[in-house]
């Protein structure tokens, strides 16, 4: 036991020396492969149609997003001193890190929304590193740079097998709802189309915090199926919605097309971009279900495409994102449509 306590708290009394390298290691080799993949990225810009697939999907990749993390870790524990402990192993590897993505944040290389998305997994991977390499280097007593050079290059062999994958096609449905105490002719009112929202109406939300715009208002060119509803967003982010199901005081469905076209490139991130080849809002839903005790539950349900080599961990983000921005719509509409059955006679 008391082994276990030296060994946690060693990181304190091993050389200093030893922690600056280690770290110094893995920020040398994390900053320098993440300047070329994203340089390698940005090529797409300026180079033919067929470069575009090859050169976007570095970013977007296991060996980027996973792998690079894991060998900065490896390297910040194989150089990091004889001596270091759990501590060091888990933590370190985060310096390099926050350090790498600040300054691919202050560059202009990525966005604030796609870094606070890849935080978690990037620290859990660089741990994971650093663990493995400790232990390592623990039990075979002895530091192997050939072992250290083979992690650093997994990454881009990594990348050039999945260059030969087809990014799996994931359909998501999110669904939300809200107990209105009103009548479902005033809360259809509400939902056909909602008119512009004041800053007031929305209560802060983390999806805003983190960079994602704010809902405006929905008009609707005409009521009924094929009417178009234009769903604005903060930023100039436009949702054409095409009616589809049209059921006064019951349901109201529509497909989604985002205008891409319009979007800045200030408003969303690249790799998380509505209508790009990663991300997409497919279908929308508002259901109408009468309770006995004469309120109403409002469901709001939209359907989603996800198409990622890595759906699982995406797929967490976007359905909490898109749960958020959908719960924070139906609270403006449930405290319109409140206030509206209290004023009608």
């Amino acid at each position: 036991m008391l082994n276990a306590l030296y060994d946690s708290v060693i990181v304190i009394k091993a050389p200093r020396k030893a922690y600056i390298i280690g770290m110094a290691s893995g920020l040398i080799y994390g900053l320098c492969t993440m300047l070329y993949i994203y340089n390698r990225s940005h090529i797409r810009n300026v180079s033919n149609a067929s470069h575009e697939i090859a050169y976007g999907y570095l970013v977007m990749s296991v060996g980027f997003l996973f792998l690079v993390p894991l060998a900065i870790g490896w390297l910040c524990s194989t150089f990091g001193g004889q001596k270091s402990g759990w501590l060091s192993w888990i933590f370190l590897p985060w310096l390099p890190i926050i350090v790498s993505d600040a300054l691919l944040l202050i560059l202009g290389y990525e966005g604030r929304i796609c870094i606070l998305m890849a935080l978690p997994i990037t620290f859990l991977f660089s741990s994971a590193g650093g663990v493995l390499a400790g232990l390592t280097r623990r039990y075979t007593e002895r530091r192997s740079h050939s072992t250290a050079v083979c992690i650093a290059l997994l990454p881009f062999a990594m990348i050039m097998v999945e260059a030969h994958w087809t990014a799996p096609l994931n359909i998501r449905t999110v669904q939300t709802a809200i107990v209105i105490h009103a009548p479902a002719s005033i809360v259809w009112q509400n939902i056909e189309r909602v008119p512009a929202i004041a800053p007031t109406e929305l209560r802060p939300t983390w999806t805003h915090r983190i960079g994602f715009p704010r809902p405006i208002e929905a008009t609707l060119s005409y009521e009924g199926a094929g009417g178009v509803r234009h769903a604005s967003f903060q930023g100039g982010l436009l949702f054409i919605e095409t009616v589809t199901n049209w059921q006064p005081d019951r349901l109201l469905g529509f497909t989604i097309k985002a205008d891409t076209a319009e979007i800045p490139r200030t408003t969303l991130d690249e790799h998380v971009t509505i209508g790009g080849p990663y991300f997409d809002v497919l279908r929308g839903q508002y259901r109408i279900e009468p309770k006995p005790d004469g309120t109403i539950v409002l469901h709001l349900s939209s359907q989603e495409r996800l198409s990622t080599d890595f759906n699982w961990y995406a797929g967490l983000w976007t359905d909490a994102v898109m749960h958020d921005i959908q719960q924070s719509i139906l609270e403006v509409v449930k405290k319109r449509c409140e206030h509206n059955a209290i004023l009608t006679p």
